[in-house]
């Protein structure tokens, strides 16, 4: 084994102070907990998963569909983990019925889909393999038992997934929509003229230069900021400055605190455990016993899962055409707020039968919010363009053909036609290939 190799080796698998690990465990615990009070409060269960009578799926999950009342139970079951996690009791099962009960929710359907839910299910993941129990939890002070030492591998694992979301996120800014033109953010500001005290600066261009050119700045460079222990202080402080911002600016939910929670994971572990050591010296035995395992089989796990998020958003390379356009790789690959598109979409119906043909009323089919979403997203197009046909074979006995008129609008530009009207999308089938039907963009967004 080659030197560096080998000091790398015993490097990652050195024993180090379990406290970021525990620190970040608590924080994120309870802010999942308080976001499941917070969408059942609001009534968003009702609002986005019981009242519309379709929902739109991921490719290879159309089977997680909601369960009607019972779908509060999961959200129930969803905040129990959340809490059981942060309290540290029954650690391992509280870490698996997280991930599985928030990613169901978050697969039930695609309208919701949001960067910030993705990051929770990934990090529920992460945390099913990491002992982040090891200290400061109910089952060390059950079993008198506390590690209090982890491997360097297991908190570096959740600093570099943080690094991942901000440095990718960064990169998906450097495109000339964003650098050169300011877009969306002049769009976005410019509708946030009545924020008080600060509300008339967003007036200014200047303004939204310095914010696209900040933002993109500040994602690629706060990774390594919050790495380095002479600037660590400074980053968190701009990092606590960013995500409040955004908060006030845009509605991003828990996203904002979430990240904030997340960046403490990169301080040094004797200054989490002073802090957390007052917070919460209930959960430590009083008489513990010292056990430094390194719990090397799961070492793979974790790389597989950061080896997945370094990889899939460079997914989108394989596909032709602008991305912004198809969006085809745009999930799932950590571009946050890069885009604004809008669009409008209505449906022709044509009987294979007898050629009768008429328009679909979208609201018979769909919410407001979910006709606002599919109107400019091509799967969920092909989607809803399939579910129609499917309608009218089974209720009406009718085997039709499916057209879509469909304009959008992209970055601020003239509206454009986007979806070839002359295509029967019955005819195409939902899969990863690439999209022949929709019509050229006819412009250029150079960049990442």
């Amino acid at each position: 084994m080659p030197m560096a190799i080998r000091e790398l080796y015993h490097t990652i698998n050195k024993p180090t102070e379990a406290a970021p690990l525990a620190a970040f465990r608590v924080l994120f615990g309870l802010l999942i907990a308080v976001s499941m009070i917070r969408f059942v409060a609001y009534g968003w269960v009702e609002k986005l998963y019981l009242a519309p009578t379709f929902h739109f799926t991921y490719l290879g999950l159309s089977w997680v569909k909601p369960l009607g009342p019972w779908t509060y139970i999961l959200f129930i079951l969803c905040f129990i983990s959340a809490l059981g996690l942060a309290i540290g009791y029954r650690y391992k099962f509280s870490a698996i019925s997280l991930f599985l009960s928030f990613t169901y929710i978050e697969a039930m359907d695609k309208t919701t889909y949001l960067n910030h839910y993705y990051f929770i299910s990934v990090v529920a993941l992460l945390l099913c393999f990491l002992p982040a129990n090891a200290d400061f939890s109910i089952d060390v002070k059950q079993s008198r038992v506390q590690r209090q030492y982890v491997p360097v591998w297991t908190i570096f694992s959740v600093k570099m997934f943080v690094g991942i979301v901000y440095f990718y996120a960064g990169l998906a800014k450097l495109n000339t929509d964003w650098l050169l033109e300011a877009q969306p953010l002049a769009i976005w500001l410019s509708t946030k003229t009545d924020i008080p005290i600060i509300g008339h600066l967003f007036e200014y261009t200047w303004l939204h230069y310095f914010f696209s050119w900040g933002g993109a700045l500040y994602d690629l460079s706060i990774p390594f900021l919050l790495m380095n222990k002479h600037t660590r202080n400074i980053a968190f402080l701009l990092v606590i400055a960013f995500h409040i911002m955004t908060r006030v600016l845009f509605p991003i939910g828990m996203f904002p605190w979430i990240m904030i929670a997340a960046a403490t994971v990169f301080f040094p572990s004797d200054t989490l455990k002073n802090i957390i050591t007052k917070a919460f010296k209930f959960l430590r035995p009083s008489t513990p016993i010292h056990d430094a395992s390194r719990l090397y089989s799961r070492k793979i796990l974790v790389g597989v899962i950061i080896i997945s998020q370094i990889l899939l958003p460079w997914r989108y390379l394989v596909y032709p055409g602008e991305l912004f356009w198809h969006e085809q790789g745009f999930r799932f690959s950590w571009r946050v707020m890069v885009m604004e598109k809008q669009g409008y979409t209505t449906f022709r119906i044509v009987d294979k039968n007898n050629g009768e043909n008429w328009t679909v009323k979208n609201e018979d089919f769909l919410t407001t919010f979910q006709e606002k979403q599919m109107a400019f997203q091509p799967d969920f197009i092909l989607e809803y363009a399939h579910h129609l046909a499917h309608y009218y074979k089974i209720n009406h006995n009718r085997d039709i053909a499916v057209y879509a008129d469909s304009y959008v609008s992209l970055n601020g530009r003239s509206t454009k036609p986007f979806v070839d009207p002359t295509i029967d999308l019955t005819t195409r089938s939902r899969n990863l290939k690439p999209i022949d039907w929709l019509l050229p963009f006819n412009d250029n967004i150079h960049g990442i």
